[in-house]
């Protein structure tokens, strides 16, 4: 990667404070990116559709490494993501086909990102209850899974549930 070309790069923000450092990004000439999803909240009087960001606590933003300092000055900004200290850009192609499933208006939701190796529970169908770890995983025809590898996150678009809940790391 040449430095001097902007990249794309996940900061971590604080969390409900999303569209303000998109926001104040934009206003200082930056390119981001911020996709929700629409949800719905109850409460015990009403029922109510929201948009919520889609991988809260981050904000994509394409900006050359050498002038990062204007970014991390925006409030509410905590990083750029990196390993250690070291921001890492995100791949151009994982970028665009984010951008792509979020544009397309298909059924988005957040998606664990499945690796070799993670531990798995069944909830549902035959085998519920059920615990594993994943040794191979394969794209089913039902649904696209696209991953921000630097992020350790996915999205999934889909017709139906899901059987798997990848457990977290204690």
């Amino acid at each position: 990667m040449q430095s001097s070309l902007p990249s794309w790069f996940a900061l971590s923000a604080r969390q409900r404070r999303e569209k303000f450092v998109t926001t104040i990004l934009r206003r200082k000439g930056f390119e981001t990116f911020l996709p929700f999803i629409t949800t719905r909240r109850r409460w015990s009087d009403r029922s109510k559709r929201i948009d919520e960001p889609l991988f809260p606590g981050y904000v994509f933003c394409r900006f050359n490494l050498q002038n990062r300092l204007p970014v991390l000055d925006v409030p509410g900004v905590v990083s750029i993501i990196g390993v250690g200290k070291t921001p890492i850009p995100i791949d151009d192609n994982e970028m665009e086909s984010l951008q792509c499933v979020v544009l397309s208006g298909l059924p988005t939701r957040p998606w664990d990102n499945f690796e070799v190796g993670r531990r798995v529970t069944i909830e549902q169908g035959p085998l519920k209850g059920s615990r594993g770890i994943i040794l191979e995983h394969e794209a089913h025809r039902n649904k696209l899974i696209v991953s921000i590898s630097l992020l350790r996150r996915s999205v999934a678009v889909t017709i139906r549930p899901d059987w798997v809940r990848v457990e977290r790391y204690i």
